[in-house]
């Protein structure tokens, strides 16, 4: 087994950790009929050509979302078995993206708060 010397090992360190630090986060919180919907509800995210893996909102209604590209990104928040989209801008800094739900004719619908 051959080991990497600490001088590579070290670099490859750094640049892992760097694109991390370079990443942007999107967060907030959901709400549904005036009040949080809780733990459980899924959001992902596709910025660009990238697709991210849903995440589930803790029992506040909060989600974090880590994503790499800036710019225009489409969450889809699925809560039971219903989704719903909406678009937010994510930037190299975390962005905030509050957004509340609301049942229309039997379909989920998403907009900003």
């Amino acid at each position: 087994m051959t080991r990497l010397p600490p001088l590579s090992f070290a670099v490859a360190l750094l640049i892992a950790l760097s694109s991390v630090a370079e990443a942007g986060e999107i967060f907030g919180k959901i709400n549904l009929n005036g009040a949080a919907v809780g733990e459980g509800v899924m959001v992902a995210a596709r910025c660009g050509e990238k697709a991210y893996p849903a995440v589930k909102t803790d029992r506040t209604g909060t989600y974090n979302l880590v994503v790499t590209e800036t710019g225009k990104c489409t969450l889809t928040i699925t809560h039971q078995g219903k989704t719903a989209t909406v678009d937010v801008a994510s930037y190299d800094d975390a962005a905030q993206a509050d957004i509340v739900l609301e049942l229309k004719e039997g379909r989920l619908v998403a907009r900003r708060r």
